[in-house]
C-alpha cells in the first residue's frame, strides 16, 4: 500500500488532471516503482511477468488506491478551514468526514485493504494474459473469453456516479425508497462485479442485499429517492446491463436505508436459492412472460370458469406460505412451503396436479418465476406455461383494486406493504383480522407470528405457545443455555406437502 506522500502525490494528481483523471489507469508508463507484488499472488503469474509488466503492475496499484480515494470526494462544508479542505473538498467513507488526505488514506489502507488488493489482482490476472497473447496470439473470442476488467473499458471506481455536486445531506435524507430488482445474464467475473456493486452501494449510503452469480444479479436496495436515481443510472449505464436492464426492471415502494439493518453483498451459485445449479435448470428455459394486463385477463378467464368442467388452468402462488398467508391471488393453488428451494420437490410430488394443465404462475417480482418455471416445464407434464413478468409488484402498480387481495411480502424489516384495505389474514391466538407480522420472542426461534395488539399486550408475542414456554425457560435459566427451533409451528408442516386430487 503506498505511503502517505507517494498516495498525497497521485491523489493531487488526480484532483487537478482534469480529463487525465478519467483515463490514468489505462496508461501504463515505465515507472520505477519498487512496489512488490501481492503475496498472494500464484508463483505461476509472478514467473510470467517480465520486468516492464511488474512496473505496469505496481504504477496500476497505485493508481486504483488513488482513483478509491477520489470516488469519496464530497464538496466540503462552509464552516470547513480552507487550510485543511483542499479544493473545497472534502472525503466521506464508512459514515465519516475526513478533511484531509492522510486521514482518508490512513483510513483505505486499513479499512478497505481487501478491496484495493482486489482490484490489482484483477488486472494482475490482465496483463499476464495480456504477456501470454502478445507472444501467443490467440483469436478475438479467446480474448473476449478472459475474466475481469480490460484496459479498453472503464474500471471499477470509474464507474462509480459523480456525486460531487450534492451535499452528503442531499444524498443521505429526504423520501426514502426501496428498490427491487433482478437480471438473468451471462457475468464471466461475479467477483469483479460484486466488488463493484458494493463500492456503488457504500457510496451512495444504500443499504440491503445483493446476490451476484454467474447466472446474473439480484438486489433489493434502500437509500434516498437521490441514491436510488444514482443507483438505477450506475446499473443502466454498466456495460454488462446496459443492453438488458431498463428504468421498468426495478420496482420501488416507500422505504429507505432504515428497512435493512446493514449492506450484504456476495456470490453465490443462484441469485435466487432454488437449490439447484444453473447448468441443470437454466433462466433460458422460462415459461411464456405475460405483461400484467395479459395475467390480469388471463386471471378473470380463469375465474370465470374455476368451478365448470372446462376449466384446465392452475393459478400458482411460487412463494412461501408465510407470503401468500396475508396477500394472493384469488382462487390461486398456494404450496404450504417454508422455502423457495422446497418447490421442485413440490413439484415432483404433485405433478399429476399439473398433468395436461395451463399453468399461470406468479411471485413477488418475477424472479423465482423465471427458474421455477424453467424447472416446471423440464417435467413435460404441462400443456403451457405462463408467469406474470415483473411480479405482483408491477401487477399492482396497474391494478392495485385487481385480483390480488390483501399484503405484499417483502424481504425487509417493513415485512409488508399494501395497496388494497382487505385482511385476509388472522390472529394466531385470538383470530381477529390481523396481517402485521412480527419475529417471535422467542430468541432460539426465527418463525413469524402474526399476533394483535390486545393478544400482544396479554404476553402472547412468541409463534406458539410451545415457543412460549421455551421462551420462560430461557429468561429463568443461566445464560448460555441453548434451545433447537423446534416448536408447535415446525413439527406440524410437512416439509414438501402433498396435494390429492
Amino acid at each position: 500500500m503506498p505511503n502517505s506522500s507517494d498516495a498525497e502525490m497521485i491523489s493531487s494528481a488526480l484532483l487537478d488532471g482534469g480529463d487525465e483523471a478519467e483515463c490514468c489507469i489505462l496508461r501504463f508508463p515505465d515507472l520505477d516503482l519498487k512496489d512488490p507484488l501481492p503475496l498472494t499472488a500464484k508463483g505461476n503469474l509472478k514467473a510470467e511477468l517480465d520486468t516492464s509488466v511488474r512496473k505496469k503492475y505496481a504504477f496500476a496499484k497505485k493508481k486504483v488506491f488513488a482513483l478509491f480515494v477520489k470516488a469519496k470526494e464530497v464538496p466540503a462544508a462552509a464552516s470547513c478551514p480552507p487550510s485543511t479542505c483542499r479544493a473545497g473538498l472534502c472525503w466521506e467513507c464508512c459514515g465519516q468526514t475526513f478533511q484531509d488526505l492522510t486521514g482518508i488514506h490512513r483510513h483505505v489502507a486499513t479499512q478497505h485493504a481487501s478491496d484495493i488488493w482486489q482490484q490489482t489482482g484483477l488486472i494482475l490476472k490482465q496483463l499476464t494474459a495480456e504477456a501470454r497473447m502478445s507472444s501467443n496470439p490467440t483469436s478475438s473470442e479467446e480474448a473476449d473469453r478472459l475474466n475481469g476488467p480490460t484496459f479498453n473499458s472503464p474500471e471499477l471506481w470509474d464507474r462509480l456516479p459523480d456525486t460531487r455536486y450534492i451535499s452528503s445531506n442531499e444524498l443521505t435524507s429526504g423520501e426514502g425508497e426501496v428498490l427491487l430488482y433482478y437480471c438473468y445474464c451471462e457475468v464471466k467475473d461475479p467477483e469483479s462485479l460484486c466488488s463493484w456493486q458494493k463500492s456503488l452501494c457504500q457510496h451512495l449510503h444504500l443499504t440491503g442485499k445483493v446476490r451476484v452469480a454467474s447466472e446474473g444479479i439480484n438486489g433489493t436496495v434502500g437509500g434516498s429517492k437521490v441514491a436510488t436515481s444514482f443507483y438505477i443510472e450506475a446499473m443502466l449505464s454498466h456495460p454488462l446491463f446496459k443492453n438488458i436492464l431498463c428504468t421498468e426492471d426495478f420496482k420501488s415502494s416507500a422505504g429507505g436505508a432504515h428497512c435493512f439493518p446493514d449492506l450484504r453483498v456476495g456470490v453465490f451459485n443462484e441469485i435466487v436459492p432454488m437449490g439447484i445449479h444453473p447448468k441443470k435448470v437454466s433462466y433460458k428455459e422460462t415459461g411464456i412472460h405475460l405483461s400484467p394486463e395479459e395475467f390480469h385477463q388471463e386471471v378473470a378467464k380463469y375465474l370465470s370458469q374455476v368451478t365448470t368442467a372446462q376449466n384446465d388452468t392452475i393459478l400458482l402462488d411460487c412463494r412461501n406460505f408465510y407470503e401468500s398467508k396475508i396477500g394472493q391471488f384469488q382462487g390461486c393453488l398456494a404450496p404450504d412451503i417454508r422455502k423457495f428451494s422446497y418447490f421442485p420437490s413440490y413439484i415432483d410430488e404433485n405433478l399429476e396436479l399439473f398433468k395436461n394443465k395451463r399453468v399461470l404462475m406468479y411471485c413477488t417480482g418475477g424472479i423465482r418465476c423465471e427458474r421455477g418455471s424453467a424447472y416446471l416445464r423440464t417435467k413435460a407434464a404441462c400443456r403451457e406455461v405462463y408467469q406474470l413478468k415483473g411480479g405482483i409488484h408491477k401487477y399492482l402498480e396497474e391494478f392495485p383494486d385487481g385480483f390480488y387481495r390483501g399484503k405484499l411480502f417483502v424481504f425487509d424489516e417493513r415485512y409488508a406493504i399494501s395497496s388494497n384495505e382487505d385482511v385476509i389474514a388472522e390472529c394466531r391466538y385470538c383470530r381477529t383480522p390481523w396481517d402485521q407480522y412480527k419475529l417471535c420472542s422467542s430468541l432460539h426461534c426465527r418463525q413469524l407470528v402474526l399476533t394483535c395488539p390486545s393478544c400482544r399486550a396479554k404476553g402472547f408475542t412468541a409463534c406458539c405457545p410451545v415457543c412460549q414456554k421455551k421462551e420462560l425457560k430461557l429468561a429463568s435459566s443461566p445464560s448460555g443455555l441453548v434451545v433447537k427451533e423446534e416448536c408447535e409451528c415446525t413439527d406440524r408442516r410437512q416439509q414438501v406437502p402433498v396435494k390429492h386430487i
